[in-house]
């Protein structure tokens, strides 16, 4: 199989990893860097077990399946991303999965950024060996680009029939990959308006235009250093389509947002950082991920949040299997093990993202009542008629629209 290089990555993508304090655990919450240039990969169209090919697309690379003879999957994840007991040590929905299925899972917490991430595993890769591990966690354009580098495996279908029927249609078909033939979310990821009640002291934040544009919150607004986060919420106040816009639709953007930046609103352009001036209240209001929200609200009720009228940002990070896994069949179950509704009801207590699993929320309830009517984490349908995803981006759009937000970003 031709193999492609990667781009280099831009120094968007290049800034540190984001992180902030998990309430209550002293942990820290699972939010990455998230920037990032898709490769394009080669022809090819592939469909198998009624689920569509992910457009052009290489296909991936099997290794003999000892799935059978060998009764484990080796799971790469991010820190702090997963339900842990009152030990620190035990992984209650991993435990409960070997003592169903015989099958042990080695889980490892050594993803802790996307690029960083890929370039340990690329070269293997590109040479056409087994990287060691059966089943990873990606972001969603890191998840593009292993797909159409031809780096990961198709899935069997037969292998997942309650994530099939289980996956909340929010989340069924991007455009990177239509019918989820080489992926499934592990969580979604909202992006949203935030904003501290005490610091606005009767300001009314409904908007990004409010951001943007009211003098009274001059100096303290912040907005997100992930490119599509803040770019795509921006489109949608704007009245355009993150899935569907143009070059020309971008610089109206970026042009809005320097508008911004010149008149000294913005404060400044954070990672997970924002957490902590947003609570104290050095930020009025902020460019926020839901989840992150979630955990502030616990330890302090002056921190709320609006999903604008306009719409939110959404993105998925998303369990795939590598070229040369030696498990997996076993890594197959134990993704479709994700998506029946117990276990993703206690990963979704625990950790506080978006659920991608349809009907979780009477099972969630029965763990935390608060959690199951929280549309942070389990979204409605008309929260998720509001969620909109930022189209994949070809290599030199990529490059060239990273260079124009991080000169707006000044990094």
């Amino acid at each position: 199989m031709r193999q492609y290089e990667p781009d280099r990555p831009t120094p968007v993508e290049l800034a540190a990893v984001r992180r902030s304090l998990r309430s209550g655990r002293l942990a820290m919450t699972r939010r990455s860097l998230m920037g990032g240039a898709l490769a394009l990969g080669g022809a090819g169209a592939l469909s198998a077990c009624g689920i569509p090919a992910a457009g052009k697309s290489q296909g991936g690379v099997s290794a003999d399946d000892h799935s059978a003879q060998e009764k484990v999957v080796n799971f790469s994840n991010w820190p702090e991303y997963i339900d842990v007991d009152d030990s620190g040590k035990r992984h209650p929905t991993l435990d409960a999965f070997r003592k169903r299925t015989g099958i042990s899972v080695k889980y490892t917490e050594d993803i802790n950024d996307n690029d960083e991430f890929f370039g340990k595993i690329q070269p293997q890769l590109a040479a056409g060996q087994d990287t060691g591990r059966d089943l990873i966690v990606l972001t969603d354009w890191l998840a593009a680009r292993m797909i159409r580098l031809g780096y990961v495996q198709k899935l069997d279908a037969s292998h997942l029939p309650h994530a099939f029927a289980n996956l909340s249609e929010q989340f069924r078909s991007p455009d990177w990959d239509p019918g989820r033939a080489y992926s499934y979310p592990w969580q979604g990821i909202s992006t949203v308006v935030a904003f501290n009640k005490k610091a606005l002291d009767g300001v009314e934040v409904k908007s990004v235009s409010d951001l943007l544009d009211n003098p009274a919150l001059k100096g303290r607004v912040g907005l997100l250093t992930e490119m599509r986060d803040t770019v795509g919420m921006t489109m949608l106040d704007m009245g355009l389509d993150p899935a569907k816009f143009t070059d020309d639709d971008y610089d109206a953007v970026i042009a809005r947002l320097q508008k911004a930046v010149d008149k000294g609103q913005i404060r400044r352009f954070t990672g997970n950082d924002y957490t902590s001036d947003l609570s104290k209240g050095d930020l009025a209001a902020c460019v926020a991920w839901g989840g992150d929200i979630v955990q502030l609200q616990a330890d302090n009720p002056d921190v709320d949040y609006v999903l604008p009228d306009s719409g939110y940002m959404t993105s998925t990070d998303n369990m795939l299997i590598p070229n040369k896994a030696r498990h997996k069949t076993n890594a197959e179950r134990l993704i479709d093990y994700y998506y029946e509704p117990e276990p993703a009801a206690e990963l979704a207590a625990y950790i506080n993202y978006v659920s991608p699993v349809a009907d979780v929320k009477p099972y969630l309830a029965r763990i935390d009542k608060s959690a199951a009517e929280n549309p942070l984490i389990l979204p409605d349908k008309a929260t998720q008629a509001k969620s909109h995803a930022f189209r994949s981006l070809s290599s030199k759009e990529e490059t060239a629209y990273q260079q124009k937000f991080a000169k707006l970003t000044g990094a």
